[in-house]
C-alpha cells in the first residue's frame, strides 16, 4: 500500500523508523535552545524585564487545589492607620441613655428612655471616670445610664452642663474602665485630612459605629437659638466633616488618623438637599469648658447684669424716639434692664443705653457682645465700653464679676 502498512484491525500505520535518530535530534535541539535562553537573559535584564519564574508557593497551592479539589481561604492583613485609630479610641466611646418620667401607671411614675446619645471617657481620677457629651443629650434627664463598649450598663451622675457650648460632663464608677481618650490639637488640623467619627447612631442597634471622611471645613459659624423664640442667641464655631453623623452620634468622638480626640460630635445639617455636613465642637475650645463643668458644675463666665436686645431687632421709629440714636447708627445693643449693684450698674450704665463698642471692638448685635464677653474676657478684668445715651456717645469702664 505504498508508504503505509495495514494492521490486523484494518487501520493504516506508519512504517517503523530509527528511534535513535529522534533522540539525538531532540538532545541537540534542547541544548541549542538552552544556549539561546542563556544568551538572551542579560538583554532582558538590561531592559528592566525579568523572565517569568513561577512561585513555588503558588505552585504548591495550585497543586493542592488540583489534587484535593478544594479552595483555601487566604488571610489578608487589613491593618491600617484607620483600624489602629479606631482600636485606640473605640473603647473610650460610650452610649448614654436619657431617662425621663413619661407618665403614671397605677399611681406611680415610670421612667423610660427619652433619648440616646454618645459620650467620650476622657479622665479617670481615683474611683471615678469622667465622660464628656453634649448638653442636649442629657437635657431634662431624671436619670442617666451609660453603656460601655463591652455592653455593661452603669448609672451616671450629671456633673455639670452648659447650654451655650452644648457640652456636659458626667461621672460614673471607674470599675472595669481601662482606656481614656487622648486629646489631640484641634488648632493644627487641616482641611482634607482624614476624620473618623465614632458613636451610637439610632441607639443600641448600631452602637460603636465608625464612619470615615475628611475635615471639610474649619471655624464654621452656626447660628443657635437657645430658647426657641426664633431669634439667634449664639453662634457655635465648629469643625465641619463629611464623616456620617446621625441622631445618637451626638456627644461622640471625632478623632484624627492617630486616634486622638479632636472634636465632640454635636450636630448635622439635616435637609433633603444636603448631604455629608456633620459638625463637631473643637476639642481645644471644649477643654476649658469641660474643666469648669467638672470642677464647678457650671462655666464661670464674666457677668454684666443686663438684659439685652439687638438694635437691628427694634423698629426704626423706636430707635430714634426711645433710644434717640443718630440716624446713621443702626447697630449696637440696647440695655432693656439693669440689675441693681451689678457691674453694669456700678459702671453707671442705664436702661435704654446702647452699647456700640467694647475694648475698641465694634459691637453690632447681642451675639457680638456675648462672644466678646465670653470668649475674650475673664472674671475680674476691666472692660472699656462706648455707648450712646440720649444721642450722645459716652464711655465708661466696667470691672467684670462672676455671677453668684
Amino acid at each position: 500500500m505504498g508508504y503505509y502498512d495495514q494492521d490486523y484491525e484494518g487501520r493504516y500505520k506508519q512504517p517503523k523508523r530509527n528511534k535513535s535518530g529522534y533522540i539525538i535530534a531532540s538532545l541537540v535541539g534542547g541544548i541549542l535552545g538552552a544556549m539561546l535562553v542563556i544568551v538572551s537573559l542579560p538583554q532582558l535584564t538590561d531592559l528592566g524585564v525579568l523572565p517569568y519564574q513561577p512561585s513555588t508557593e503558588n505552585n504548591a497551592v495550585n497543586n493542592q487545589r488540583s489534587s484535593s479539589g478544594t479552595t483555601k481561604n487566604v488571610s489578608v492583613d487589613v491593618t491600617s492607620q484607620v483600624t489602629k485609630a479606631v482600636e485606640k479610641a473605640g473603647d473610650t466611646v460610650v452610649a448614654i441613655s436619657n431617662l425621663q418620667e413619661t407618665g403614671f401607671w397605677f399611681g406611680e411614675s415610670s421612667r423610660q428612655e427619652a433619648g440616646t446619645g454618645s459620650g467620650v471617657i476622657y479622665k479617670i481620677e481615683g474611683n471615678k471616670a469622667f465622660v464628656v457629651t453634649n448638653h442636649h443629650v442629657v437635657d431634662g434627664a431624671k436619670e442617666l445610664e451609660i453603656t460601655l463598649s463591652d455592653g455593661t450598663k452603669h448609672a451616671a451622675k450629671l456633673r455639670g452642663s452648659d447650654v451655650w457650648t452644648d457640652l456636659a460632663v458626667l461621672e460614673l464608677e471607674a470599675k472595669n474602665i481601662k482606656n481614656i481618650a487622648e486629646f489631640g490639637d484641634s488648632d493644627s488640623i487641616q482641611v482634607g485630612e482624614p476624620a473618623i467619627a465614632i458613636g451610637n447612631p439610632l441607639g443600641a442597634t448600631f452602637s460603636g459605629s465608625v464612619t470615615q471622611g475628611i475635615i471639610s471645613g474649619l471655624e464654621r459659624t452656626i447660628p443657635i437659638d437657645i430658647n426657641s423664640d426664633g431669634i439667634e442667641d449664639w453662634q457655635a464655631e465648629v469643625i465641619q466633616t463629611d464623616a456620617a453623623i446621625n441622631p445618637g452620634n451626638s456627644g461622640g468622638a471625632l478623632v484624627n488618623i492617630d486616634g486622638q480626640l479632636i472634636g465632640i460630635n454635636s450636630m448635622k445639617i439635616a435637609e433633603s438637599s444636603v448631604e455629608g455636613i456633620g459638625l463637631a465642637i473643637p476639642i481645644n475650645y471644649a477643654i476649658p469648658i469641660i474643666e469648669d463643668l467638672e470642677k464647678h458644675g457650671e462655666v464661670k463666665r464674666p457677668y454684666m447684669g443686663v438684659e439685652l436686645q439687638s438694635v437691628s431687632e427694634i423698629a426704626k421709629y423706636y430707635q430714634e424716639e426711645a433710644l434717640k440714636l443718630p440716624k446713621d447708627i443702626t447697630y449696637g445693643v440696647a440695655l432693656r434692664q439693669i440689675v441693681p449693684n451689678s457691674p453694669a450698674d456700678i459702671a453707671g450704665l442705664k436702661e435704654l443705653d446702647v452699647i456700640v463698642e467694647m475694648d475698641g471692638e465694634k459691637i453690632g448685635d447681642v451675639i457680638d457682645l456675648r462672644k466678646h464677653l465670653y470668649n475674650k474676657k475673664k472674671i475680674g478684668e476691666q472692660m472699656k465700653i462706648k455707648f450712646y445715651r440720649n444721642g450722645k456717645l459716652q464711655e465708661t469702664t466696667m470691672r467684670l464679676a462672676g455671677q453668684n
